[in-house]
């Protein structure tokens, strides 16, 4: 295929998808999209919110490796929270700010989705 050029399948059907910078076309309908990458680091999502209740999320698909507390711990920022295996590789979950474990919802062994909810920080 040429460059920009896409084969998608889905239902069981394939289609020819055609990427213009941010307009998609798909079997003549054109679409605007918007790529948005879980993986990738971003200031305001990852250390804006320092105050209030923080959501520790996963960062990609994996499995959770380690718990590293408990629901009711007290926490320093930059500690460890959840450990999540993605490509071989361990992430380290950590909590932006000092606080108390409010919910933990992480389980050893579990897959995991990009953006799911691991922990809470309060």
């Amino acid at each position: 295929m040429e460059p920009g050029v896409y084969s998608v399948l889905s239902a069981g059907r394939n289609y020819e998808a055609r990427i213009d910078g941010n307009r998609v076309s798909i079997g003549g309908r054109s679409f605007r999209a918007e790529v948005i990458d879980p993986r990738r680091w971003n200031r305001e999502r990852n250390h804006g919110k320092a105050e209030g209740r923080q959501n520790i999320v996963a960062t990609m698909p994996g499995r959770v490796v380690r718990v590293l507390v408990s629901a009711g711990d007290e926490v320093e920022a930059g500690q460890g929270i959840v450990v999540v295996e993605a490509m071989k590789m361990q992430n380290e979950m950590k909590a932006v700010r000092a606080g108390r474990v409010a919910s933990l919802t992480a389980v050893a062994g579990a897959t995991v989705n990009a953006g799911e909810i691991l922990a809470a920080i309060e």
